[in-house]
């Protein structure tokens, strides 16, 4: 796929290195002289089913993030993103290509070293377990020491960060049943930074909550990065939630890289139109001056009717 803009061309291009020896501890250095934290090498993974092979939810992924940034991952249904997370977390395992985490295949990597380097905040609400928040916090210091019965000091110490750092504390002796949607989400997040991660993974963090805890979250998630150097991949189904977060951000379509670039390259108006099968308006945001994206509300049946026969989702 071609993008008709100049802007969106460019930011298809994908950076192609190298790739590092296999347990290589030394993580490698940008073109800009920045480290490397996470690096996607030619990665492709297929599901498997009853009849078959399916068609390839990732195809020949490559992309880089470096430490301190904070990259969205965006598409349709279908797309990718969930495959992405579940391959840098090994739920899933590539048919081909590497994942290394600074410097190092995740392949070589054990639960536990992985869950030390990488914290997901999961799509959804959890259950109505009977854990007050500071329990809940305090469950993400299980990589650090799994064979201990009960937390330590420096436990509780870095919970106790966590929970001011989310603005949580206050609730440290909250059931988890009381709390609001978006408390609730603030907490899950607190557990996933007393994991000390290297990388911070949110999966639709936004997806179950109201306007004033969408724009909490994405306050968090600036704040943690700016003040704390957090890094940061977002997968969002929010294209605005994305361009405002975000550093740069990766357009997936049919498991292939659409774009990845900076949000006022990627979020351009004939590239989207093409991968989602809608026209929209990207506009600029008069605040913040980050891009943002309209539909144009002619919702008729030949619009409908234009989206299915593209196949939203598909590689063109």
């Amino acid at each position: 796929m071609e993008p008709s803009r100049r802007g969106a061309a460019n930011a298809c291009r994908v950076v192609e290195r190298p790739l590092l020896r296999p347990g290589d501890p030394r993580p490698r250095r940008k073109h800009r002289g920045r480290m490397t934290l996470v690096e996607f090498r030619n990665v492709s993974f297929a599901y498997q089913v009853s009849e078959g092979t399916r068609p390839f939810a990732l195809r020949d992924m490559s992309f880089e993030i470096a430490p301190g940034e904070i990259i969205g991952v965006i598409g349709p249904n279908s797309s990718g993103k969930t495959t992405l997370i579940r391959l840098l977390t090994r739920v899933l395992e590539p048919a081909s290509g590497e994942i290394h985490l600074e410097g190092v295949s995740v392949r070589r990597l054990s639960r536990t070293d992985l869950a030390r380097r990488v914290a997901v905040v999961p799509q959804g609400i959890l259950p109505q377990f009977p854990f007050t928040v500071g329990e809940l916090v305090l469950m993400g210091r299980y990589p650090h020491d799994p064979g201990r019965y009960f937390e330590s000091p420096r436990d509780r110490a870095v919970a106790r960060e966590a929970m001011e750092a989310t603005g949580v504390l206050e609730l440290a002796d909250m059931p988890l049943e009381h709390l609001s949607g978006g408390e609730r989400q603030r907490a899950v997040i607190a557990r996933a930074l007393a994991q000390e991660p290297r990388l911070l993974v949110l999966d639709e963090p936004t997806a179950h909550l109201d306007l004033r805890y969408q724009v909490e979250a994405a306050a968090l998630l600036r704040r943690l990065n700016r003040e704390r150097g957090t890094t940061v991949l977002l997968v969002s189904h929010d294209l605005n939630l994305a361009a405002e977060v975000c550093d740069r951000l990766l357009l997936l379509n049919g498991g292939r890289a659409a774009a990845i670039g900076a949000p006022e390259a990627v979020l351009d108006e004939a590239l989207l139109a093409s991968v989602f099968g809608c026209a929209v308006i990207v506009d600029k945001n008069e605040t913040t001056g980050r891009p943002v994206v309209r539909l144009t509300w002619r919702i008729d049946s030949s619009v409908a009717g234009s989206a299915d026969r593209k196949g939203v989702g598909e590689t063109p």
